[in-house]
């Protein structure tokens, strides 16, 4: 089976996603496409279909999620442990689609690689996904509130 190779500035255009920096190591340019911090297709549907006391266990679990993984990240990025950064950035990413944060989940998806990397993460990228995690969480808690 041969892998699929996307482009991911076109992916953007085409999907209307995010996707945070991403490193062109020839030429050290960076491309952004902007979308907004949460998929409502995904995070609105939650808000709607579920019990307002069910969203807000999603929102505190995911914040917890949150606070324990970019932890995680800091303190790799800090040791140079690229094997324990690429792994707590592939759980956030993973917790990010779950709530539809497509921003966090594509600055997430920047630190994952295979397993049997030993290539550090882009500068900067914890605290850019720091910054997103903060988003997302603010705009999940706007959305809980309601209209209004």
């Amino acid at each position: 089976m041969h892998a699929l190779r996307l482009q991911p500035l076109g992916l953007c255009h085409r999907l209307g996603v995010w996707v945070e920096p991403k490193v062109d190591r020839l030429a050290s340019r960076w491309h952004h496409c902007h979308v907004t911090v949460l998929d409502p297709s995904i995070a609105g549907q939650l808000a709607e279909d579920l019990p307002r006391a069910d969203f807000l266990l999603i929102i505190n679990t995911f914040r917890d999620d949150l606070a324990r993984l970019t932890q995680e990240l800091t303190a790799a990025a800090a040791t140079g442990d690229h094997h324990s950064f690429h792994r707590a950035a592939h759980s956030l990413a993973g917790a990010a689609a779950a709530v539809g944060a497509l921003r966090l989940e594509a600055s997430a998806r920047l630190g994952m690689a295979d397993e049997a990397s030993t290539a550090p993460p882009p500068p900067g990228l914890s605290a850019r996904i720091a910054t997103e995690a903060q988003a997302a969480l603010a705009a999940l808690a706007a959305l809980a509130q309601g209209p209004g």
